[in-house]
């Protein structure tokens, strides 16, 4: 009975597209369309926060997650409010220190013309006025000629001299104190000695080499350095002790003064307050030791093959050494030629 009409006395419905079953599913199909379209009328591909789930999904699924056009970093730095801006402190803070650069840049560039007079370089260390009497015998410039990644290190280094030099005339006065309160004229006169020995010493046996191995990447400066350098760390260590009439106000000496007057208390404080200084400067010494060790040994182009060939070619080439070797060769020579065998 499905093939027939329901009504059998009505017009036949043949001709009725809609009367056949296959059609008869196409409000189905229909609807399902409608909802796809409302799905995509409802869909804003540019609006991440309020993204709507698609209607398609099965329940057990879940949501889909809506991907936006743009990223937010994107949205933050193209927004509404546009890019960054700088403040007014700011900018004038660049502008200082733009002028002050370009101020040193021509300090330097001043002072190589001033020292670079006839193509002959003037020295400028120690500072010493021009009609004085000695004139300066090392040219030293760490913003001019150390790389700036070692100018740090090598101030430090300058400055610990100082330090060290500061401390070793304090040494003087308080030798001058002890000799005064108690006698010890054999401290006073080693600190003299002591001072007027070991200040230039420590200036050209170490910080020099220091200083000329952070200039041109030397080898042969830093094993030098590090040589001599290790036994001023000893010497610091000997002279933070202390041992009584040895020239140095260290510990020993200054705990030995503390009789109970009050005359002994008050130098006793004084030579503490020396001893302190040395004890200071002995741990500036292995710090710096330290951190110069660790960054010989992480350079690449430092190493005792290329010490050794920089010994080498310093010791032929120096004027020094030739002028020697002239005058040894012209004295052989000028034996060689007045020897009996060869007047005959």
């Amino acid at each position: 009975m499905d093939k027939f009409d329901e009504n059998p006395f009505g017009e036949p419905n043949i001709d009725n597209p809609f009367a056949d079953p296959v059609v008869a599913t196409t409000p189905v199909r229909s609807n399902a369309v409608n909802q796809a379209i409302v799905v995509l009328d409802d869909y804003h591909p540019f609006e991440n926060e309020n993204a709507k789930p698609n209607k398609f999904s099965d329940g057990n699924v879940g949501q889909q997650p809506q991907i936006p056009a743009y990223n937010q970093s994107s949205r933050q730095a193209y927004g509404t409010q546009g890019a960054p801006q700088i403040s007014t402190a700011e900018l004038q803070r660049q502008q200082e220190e733009l002028e002050r650069r370009a101020a040193d840049i021509e300090r330097r560039e001043a002072e190589l013309r001033r020292n670079n007079t006839n193509g002959v370089r003037r020295n400028n260390w120690p500072p010493l006025p021009e009609k004085c009497c000695f004139q300066p015998c090392f040219y030293q410039d760490i913003a001019v000629e150390i790389p700036i990644e070692f100018q740090k290190i090598v101030r430090h280094l300058y400055y610990l001299w100082m330090f060290y030099a500061l401390v070793m005339a304090t040494n003087i006065v308080g030798a001058m104190i002890l000799m005064f309160h108690s006698g010890q004229y054999a401290t006073f006169g080693l600190a003299i000695m002591y001072a007027a020995l070991f200040t230039p010493l420590s200036f050209m046996c170490w910080y020099r080499p220091a200083y000329k191995a952070f200039r041109s990447d030397s080898s042969f400066n830093f094993m030098v350095f590090f040589f001599i350098f290790f036994f001023q760390m000893i010497m610091l260590i000997i002279q933070t002790i202390g041992i009584p009439n040895s020239g140095y106000i260290g510990f020993i000496t200054a705990l030995s003064q503390f009789d109970g007057t009050p005359g002994g208390i008050i130098v006793g404080l004084l030579c503490l307050c020396i001893a302190i200084s040395f004890a200071t400067a002995a741990a500036g010494n292995v710090m710096l030791l330290t951190k110069i060790h660790a960054i010989y040994r992480h350079s690449d182009s430092v190493s005792i093959g290329k010490a050794q060939a920089e010994f080498t070619n310093e010791f032929i080439h120096n004027q020094h050494v030739q002028r020697a070797a002239a005058n040894a060769t012209a004295a052989a020579v000028s034996s060689q030629m007045n020897s009996p065998t060869n007047r005959y």
